[in-house]
C-alpha cells in the first residue's frame, strides 16, 4: 500500500492478490500518485500470465511449422538451395499445402485467418531452418498478404487473396537505386491517361520473391508537385508486357529468396489497379512496413536461435584437455550470455506483436525489436563460429551460412541507423 510519513510516500508491497492497494493522498498536489494508483488497481485486477502467452491456435502453428521443418526442409536441401542460389519449387508448393503463405488471409479467401502473432511465430520457426525461406514466407503474410486484406476493393481481395493463400507469391515494389532508405524520393512515375488508366515507368530494385512473384504491388509517383503525398500503389499482374523481370542479384545470404530489379516500361494499369487510393501509397507502406520489422526481427531471432541449437550439442561433444568444451567455464559464460540476449529479443518481438493486435502505437517497439534482433544474430552467429573453431569457418557446418545470412538483418526493411533515428523521435517527444 501506499503511506505517508514525515511529508514523504513510500511503496508497500502487497504480496496478496486480494488485498486492496489503499492511499490516502492529497489530490491537488499528488495527482500523479492517484494515476499511478489508479493503474496499478486496474493492473491488479487483470489475470497474471507471463509477459507473452500464445493461444492454443498459436501454439499448433508453432508445432505445425516445426513438424514442416523437420518434413521438408533437410540440411541438404537447405544447402543446395543456398549453393544455386534457387527456391526448390516442391518446397514452394509445400509451404502453400501447410497454408504457410496464407495464414492471416480470411478463411472466406482460402487462408488459415490466424493471428499476426502466427505469422510472427512461423517466420521464427522457418528461420531456425534456413532465414531464407522465412523471409520468402514473412513478405508474403507481413507486407504483400496484409496489404490487400487491409487496404484492398472487394474486387481486388476476389482476384488476389485466393491466389495468395493457394499458389501465387507477390512481391512489394519499394525500393529504387537512388532512394533506399530514403524511399519516398522514389522516380517511379505513374502519369494518368484520360480513359482513366496509368502509366507506369521506373525500375525498382532488391524486390523479395521478384523471379517467382504472379503479382507486384508497385509504389509510383502520381504528382510529383506532392512530393511523397503523391504516391500511389498499384496492382501490376505479371503478364503485362509494361513488366519485366531484370537482374538477379547474386548475393551473400538468404540466396534461395529471389532479389531481382523489377523494371516498368510504359506499363499501362487500369485504375482498378489502385491499391487503397491515389496518394495513399506512403500511408499504406508505413503502416506496413512497420508490421514488416516485426516479421524480420523474428527472422533474426530464429536465426540466432537456429545456429546456436546447431553449435551446442557440438560443445556439448567435443572434448579438449579430456573436457567438453561446454563445460570450461569460459564457454559457458559466452554461450548463457548468448542465450540471455536470445530471449530478449524474442521478448521484444513478441511483445510488438501483440501491441500491434491491440491496436496500441508500435512503431518504436517494432523498431526497437528489429534493430536489437539484428544485432543479436549477429552476435550469436559470430560467436558460433568462433567456438566451432576450424569447423564452423568450413561449408560443411551450417554455422557459415547462418552468418551470412544475418548480415541482411541490419539492412532491410530499415537499416539499423534507420530504426535507431525511429527510436530517438519517439525518446525525444516522450521527455518534451
Amino acid at each position: 500500500m501506499l503511506s505517508r510519513s514525515g511529508g514523504r510516500y513510500s511503496l508497500l508491497m502487497v504480496s496478496s492478490s486480494n488485498r486492496c492497494l489503499t492511499h490516502n493522498i492529497n489530490n491537488n498536489n499528488n495527482k500523479f500518485i492517484a494515476s499511478a494508483i489508479s493503474k496499478s488497481l486496474q493492473q491488479r485486477s487483470m489475470s497474471k500470465s507471463p509477459l507473452f502467452d500464445f493461444t492454443e491456435d498459436e501454439i499448433m502453428m508453432k508445432n505445425l511449422v516445426q513438424d514442416f521443418v523437420k518434413h521438408n526442409m533437410p540440411w541438404d536441401l537447405v544447402h543446395k538451395m543456398d549453393v544455386e542460389s534457387k527456391l526448390d519449387p516442391t518446397l514452394k508448393d509445400r509451404l502453400f499445402e501447410a497454408g504457410l503463405l496464407g495464414i492471416e488471409i480470411s478463411e472466406e479467401y482460402g487462408g488459415s485467418g490466424q493471428s499476426f502473432t502466427s505469422s510472427i511465430i512461423a517466420i521464427e520457426e522457418l528461420a531456425k531452418a534456413d532465414p531464407a525461406i522465412s523471409v520468402i514466407v514473412d513478405v508474403q503474410n507481413t507486407l504483400v498478404n496484409n496489404l490487400i486484406s487491409n487496404f484492398g476493393t472487394k474486387q481486388q481481395k476476389e482476384k488476389y487473396l485466393p491466389l495468395l493463400a493457394s499458389k501465387g507469391l507477390g512481391s512489394f515494389c519499394l525500393s529504387e537505386s537512388s532512394s533506399g532508405s530514403d524511399a519516398f524520393s522514389l522516380k517511379t512515375r505513374a502519369d494518368a491517361k484520360s480513359d482513366g488508366s496509368y502509366v507506369l515507368n521506373g525500375t525498382k530494385c532488391w524486390i523479395t520473391s521478384s523471379q517467382e512473384a504472379s503479382f507486384y504491388i508497385v509504389m509510383a509517383n502520381t504528382d510529383f508537385s506532392k512530393g511523397y503525398k503523391g504516391i500511389t500503389a498499384f496492382l501490376v499482374d505479371r503478364e503485362n508486357p509494361g513488366l519485366k523481370i531484370g537482374k538477379k542479384e547474386d548475393k551473400l545470404g538468404i540466396r534461395a529468396s529471389s532479389t531481382c530489379e523489377v523494371i516498368l516500361e510504359d506499363c499501362v494499369v487500369g485504375p482498378e489497379s489502385i491499391l487503397g487510393g491515389v496518394g495513399k501509397g506512403y500511408k499504406l507502406a508505413i503502416e506496413t512496413l512497420n508490421e514488416g520489422r516485426i516479421g524480420i526481427a523474428s527472422q533474426m531471432v530464429g536465426l540466432a536461435q537456429g545456429v546456436f541449437d546447431y553449435t551446442i550439442p557440438y560443445l556439448k561433444s567435443r572434448k579438449q584437455f579430456n573436457t567438453a568444451i561446454a563445460d570450461f567455464q569460459g564457454m559457458e559464460f559466452q554461450y548463457a550470455r548468448a542465450a540471455v540476449e536470445i530471449e530478449a529479443a524474442r521478448l521484444m518481438v513478441y511483445n510488438a506483436a501483440r501491441m500491434k493486435e491491440a491496436g496500441q502505437n508500435f512503431t518504436k517497439q517494432a523498431a526497437m525489436a528489429k534493430y536489437y534482433s539484428s544485432e543479436v544474430a549477429g552476435n550469436v552467429a559470430t560467436k558460433c563460429i568462433e567456438w566451432l573453431g576450424g569447423v564452423g569457418f568450413t561449408k560443411e557446418f551450417c554455422a557459415e551460412k547462418f552468418y551470412r545470412d544475418c548480415i541482411i538483418g541490419k539492412i532491410y526493411e530499415g537499416t539499423s541507423n534507420i530504426n535507431l533515428q525511429t527510436i530517438a523521435k519517439f525518446i525525444k517527444k516522450e521527455y518534451n
